[in-house]
């Protein structure tokens, strides 16, 4: 079944680029799928969980690509951080998904970023804690300490995610300043 279940979301993705989404049936994806509908009710439900599957597999997406550019960057965990940021931006103005999430008012899919993103944080976090705590151990060695480092992997990912729904600035600037603010919260988490 693992194969209609990416046919299915492969489907769902199309739909929404295509700015089909809206006017499409459960019967439409699924046959889009090469599945029946019975197999796309068995998969997901309904349409609401068709989309957070689909939303958390390129979420999934973005957290391996942003993870290896926070990996692979030299430095502190402000420059994992800024390497990640400029990964995951970047990468988000060439998505499809996110463009018509962003620019398609009937989709219904602006809510996966912003008042329903739990579920897309959460993907983020661990990771984010991770990746904070190689590049700046001082939190390990305080595990009191240990537990605001969640904290400010959410406030970076909601900052992110600001950005990308309203860019202000160059990608770059961005992923400086997001960069500064995690270094200074981690400063301050240590020092208190």
């Amino acid at each position: 079944m693992g194969s209609a279940r990416e046919a299915l979301l492969d489907a769902a993705y199309e739909a929404i680029v295509a700015g089909d989404w809206t006017g499409a049936r459960m019967a439409d994806l699924a046959a889009r799928a090469g599945v029946s509908r019975q197999t796309l009710y068995n998969e997901f439900g309904n349409r609401d969980q068709l989309v957070a599957a689909l939303v958390l597999r390129e979420a999934e997406r973005f957290r391996a690509l942003t993870g290896q550019a926070a990996r692979e960057a030299p430095g502190d965990v402000g420059d994992a951080t800024a390497a990640a940021v400029t990964a995951a931006l970047t990468a988000a103005l060439d998505n499809p998904l996110i463009k018509a999430t962003l620019t398609d008012d009937t989709s219904g899919l602006l809510p996966y970023l912003t008042t329903r993103s739990a579920a897309i944080m959460d993907v983020f976090r661990e990771d984010s804690i991770a990746i904070f705590t190689e590049r700046w151990p001082e939190p390990a060695e305080h595990p009191e300490v240990r537990a605001e480092v969640g904290w400010i992997s959410e406030t970076a990912f909601r900052l992110v995610i600001s950005h990308l729904i309203v860019a202000t600035e160059p990608v770059e600037t961005t992923s400086r300043h997001i960069a500064e603010v995690v270094r200074r919260l981690m400063r301050d988490l240590t020092t208190t």
